[in-house]
């Protein structure tokens, strides 16, 4: 069924989002032989790489690894070019897949959803766009991803800048000149990083406002070889089933090597031939860089030696160095030629943690000693990461609850799928699922096929909604919060525990138990039967 066909009538499913998630649960939903309409904020599809089109914008995953792998045909059809591919083959990657499986239909584009209300005497979703349109239907899933909402920085006078003002997540989609222009960029996360290699060489002058500097890597980025490409399209299905049973859900490696059992020399050996293969193979040396603060630190002064021998002003290298906070806490970004951008004679670091920010002003900004006049300025300030999406229309569910009272004092739900209070709701690669922390593409295809399961199990039961139980929700937070304590992403300010948002609820509420341990809590909700979710026909509450 088109979406031409949709309007007025009531449908078995809404899916929002034409990210990863939203375009395989369309497809896996269709097949079903369900009734769908699709929603997309975006001209497009492809989430957050419709938006992501700031210049040096490229996945951090191997390409291969950041790829379907439901189909098989796709998987053959569709050849990669780089080992980490650039935003406009990821997007020409997402309409090839929508175009394959004929999933366009099935959107209307450039439609957000501002309201979705359960109603309880007729057991469905009431969705309403911002177009005025309504639509119906059984149940609603929510693809809208980690990554999605993107937020300015909170400094005065954004509205009162009089020059070129640029947001990396709402790019435009026309050519963008540095040339000969003063350019200032806000934000040295992985976003900032690609945009400040690449506007150093074009720009006239390039100002990079820093307040915390971040840990990267060499990526190496490679053309991919057509006899490689022909080796990894044979062994795709071995490379899939390794990439499901690794904790990271992807191919980069991973090991059981803890820090301090192997001699110091070897230990820098690992660490050398790690920083020589790029990517984030230090990550994956060894295995308690995230749990064993000494091994953590070891590692990262490895890396800020590194900056020290690329970096020639040793005042400049000293303020890239990131310390406070231990490395691979926040998102470890990597590149090609950041930490050399800043030996080019038209690059300024300037320190916002010595010199802070007061106000952008018509000009440009101003710090506490001075004010910088820029032609263009360019925020990399990230997103209202995880939970975000959600809280940022109406999502109504039983009794009139919201999920933005639901959670106040963080995300909560059961698994990062359902929340309790919220029937037929639908999350894929939910706040409190490995979310971040692994594979999306891995993570989403794991979701969709849950959502998918349980969708059938309810048809062949005649049951009519489904909703996961308090003390399933209490219990799973309970878990997620004990193994969080054991991690130190805890221990910087980031977007994974909500510190970038003022007033957003802060703490780890990520699972981090790893993927494979994630699909077998996702397994065994429904080998034990879906006893930990209460279910309705008609009137009728079923225990499962």
């Amino acid at each position: 069924m088109s979406h031409a066909d949709v309007k007025g009538r009531r449908l078995d499913v809404v899916v929002i989002g034409a990210g990863f998630g939203g375009l395989y649960a369309v497809y896996k939903l269709r097949e079903m032989g369900l009734n769908i309409a699709a929603y997309e904020a975006g001209g497009d599809v492809g989430g957050v790489w419709y938006w992501n089109r700031y210049p040096g914008a490229r996945v951090d995953l191997p390409s291969i690894d950041y790829s379907y792998s439901f189909s098989p045909e796709i998987e053959q059809e569709w050849t990669w070019s780089e080992e980490f591919a650039s935003q406009p083959e990821l997007l020409a990657y997402f309409n090839f897949v929508a175009d394959r499986l004929d999933l366009r239909k099935h959107y209307q584009f450039n439609t957000r959803i501002v309201s979705a209300v359960w109603d309880e005497t007729r057991k469905l979703w009431s969705v309403t766009t911002d177009r005025g349109e309504m639509v119906e239907a059984t149940y609603c899933v929510m693809a809208t991803g980690p990554l999605s909402v993107p937020r300015d920085p909170e400094i005065p006078g954004v509205a009162r800048y009089a020059g070129e003002l640029l947001r990396a997540g709402r790019w435009p989609h026309h050519p963008v000149s540095y040339e000969g222009k003063r350019v200032g960029v806000i934000g040295t996360g992985s976003t900032g990083i690609q945009i400040v290699q690449e506007v150093g060489r074009q720009a006239g002058e390039l100002y990079v406002f820093q307040r915390t500097p971040s840990f990267t890597m060499p990526m190496r980025n490679q053309k991919l070889d057509p006899d490689y490409v022909a080796e990894v399209k044979r062994n795709y299905t071995g490379i899939r089933e390794a990439a499901r049973n690794s904790p990271n859900g992807g191919v980069r490696p991973w090991t059981t090597r803890a820090f301090f059992s192997v001699t110091p020399s070897r230990r820098r050996e690992l660490l050398e031939d790690a920083w020589k293969a790029g990517g984030l193979a230090m990550l994956g040396t060894f295995t308690d860089l995230l749990s064993n603060e000494e091994a953590n630190e070891h590692v990262a002064e490895f890396v800020r030696g590194k900056i020290n021998g690329v970096v020639a002003d040793p005042i400049t290298a000293e303020r890239l160095k990131p310390r406070g906070y231990p490395i691979f806490a926040r998102r470890p970004c990597l590149d090609t030629g950041y930490y050399e951008t800043f030996n080019r004679p038209n690059v300024h670091l300037i320190d916002c943690v010595t010199d802070p920010i007061v106000e952008i002003t018509a000009q440009g900004v101003r710090t506490q000693s001075s004010e910088t006049a820029l032609d263009m300025l360019i925020f990399a300030t990230g997103y209202d990461g995880l939970t975000g999406a959600l809280t940022a229309f109406d999502v109504v569910g039983r009794d009139g609850r919201t999920v933005n009272e639901k959670w106040k004092a963080g995300a909560r739900s059961y698994l990062g799928l359902m929340m309790e209070g919220f029937p037929n709701l639908f999350m894929t690669t939910g706040p409190n699922g490995p979310a971040a922390l692994a594979n999306i593409v891995r993570i989403s295809e794991n979701d969709v096929d849950w959502i998918a399961h349980t969708i059938t199990h309810m048809a062949d039961q005649g049951l009519d909604t489904i909703e996961p139980t308090r003390q399933a929700e209490d219990e799973w937070m309970a878990l997620v919060f004990k193994l969080a304590q054991r991690s130190l992403l805890t221990k910087a300010k980031t977007w994974y525990v909500g510190t970038n948002v003022k007033d957003k609820a802060q703490g780890l509420s990520l699972f981090t138990g790893g993927f494979p341990k994630y699909r077998e809590y996702c397994a065994a909700a429904i080998e034990a039967g879906y006893r930990d979710f209460v279910f309705e026909r008609g009137r009728t509450t079923v225990a499962a």
